[in-house]
């Protein structure tokens, strides 16, 4: 089968890139196209003209932002045979957190548009499964549920020291983009409330260095760094943060969709985290609520994570049989 891997970015949309590696693995030829251009429209129009030159057999189209791909059902059967929806985010919603609630009701209007013209749809976790079905346009729709869980070779990465001058260095480690969003404030209140614990903070964002102008002594900011040093950093952690606030968004970032907080977990860290939903027990994962993060911190510094068993390990490939169904079903 002859697969179109479709999105805004999709050269750089991780999720997206690990289903290529399976479907390949699988037998399938897959096309991931490289757009020259970030504006919506210039995408929009570029994704319609590889369409009409590929003719792929389908389309897996993972959503965010739904908008760019109208239309795209109106396509199906004169540039493509198939359409699979990717649930990966709630557009609708992070809409409505910046523009309000009539922002929402435009955003879920593509993703309803979508879910109705595919013919299958794949979501990253439960939650978000339950909500596109909830619209009318899928709830009769296949849907399979893929997990974000890291490659084994993370594990194999970790193993590579960070660098020699810091190999002693057992800090409290914060991976991520540095914005509101992630929890920037929570961070940089704890980093001050915790003077004599070190703090790393690996990642970047367009307002980081407005964010960290004052950054405390006892912090060390990185900024971007790549895939293969991130895993040997995170190997010298004592703990790590995901420090966000509750939001409408907390309901959908679960234990199995937030691909940072399963990179920790695979090294055996203790991974303390605000702002996000257990769906699964997992060893080692301490949920407070943001204004309990300091306490949770303190009482997790000198305690040594458990030990992980081989059922305890969650990689990508899990997703094998599931992917291999989806498609199948076609």
């Amino acid at each position: 089968m002859r697969i179109l891997l479709l999105s805004n970015q999709p050269e750089r949309t991780t999720r997206l890139l690990m289903f290529k590696t399976t479907l390949h693995s699988q037998g399938h030829e897959v096309i991931v196209p490289k757009f020259s251009s970030r504006g919506w429209l210039q995408i929009a129009k570029q994704a319609r003209q590889v369409l009409q030159n590929e003719r792929p057999d389908a389309v897996h189209l993972f959503n965010v932002p739904d908008i760019i791909f109208h239309g795209l059902g109106k396509l199906k059967g004169s540039f493509y045979k198939k359409l699979i929806y990717d649930y990966r985010s709630p557009w609708g919603v992070e809409l409505q957190m910046s523009f309000g609630p009539l922002a929402r009701l435009a955003g879920e209007f593509f993703e309803r548009e979508l879910a109705g013209a595919a013919d299958l749809i794949t979501a990253v976790n439960r939650p978000l499964a339950d909500k596109v079905r909830a619209y009318a346009q899928a709830n009769d729709k296949p849907l399979f549920i893929v997990n974000n869980y890291p490659e084994r070779s993370f594990l194999e990465k970790s193993r590579t020291a960070a660098t020699s001058d810091l190999a002693n260095e057992r800090p409290i480690v914060f991976m991520g983009r540095i914005s509101r969003q992630e929890g920037i404030g929570n961070l940089l209140h704890l980093i001050r409330k915790i003077p004599e614990q070190t703090f790393w903070i690996i990642g970047d964002g367009p307002f980081s260095r407005w964010y960290l102008r004052k950054l405390p002594k006892n912090a060390r900011f990185f900024g971007w760094q790549p895939h293969d040093k991130v895993a040997g950093l995170i190997s010298q952690a004592r703990i790590c943060l995901i420090p966000h606030s509750k939001s409408l968004l907390t309901p959908y970032a679960t234990d199995k969709s937030v691909w940072k907080l399963n990179e920790y977990l695979l090294l055996g860290k203790t991974v303390v985290a605000s702002g996000v939903t257990e769906e699964e027990k997992r060893k080692n994962l301490v949920v407070v609520k943001a204004g309990r993060l300091e306490e949770a911190v303190r009482e997790n510094l000198m305690r040594d994570p458990q030990k992980l068993s081989a059922e305890d390990y969650r990689f990508w490939d899990r997703n094998d049989r599931i992917i291999r169904e989806a498609y199948e079903s076609l």
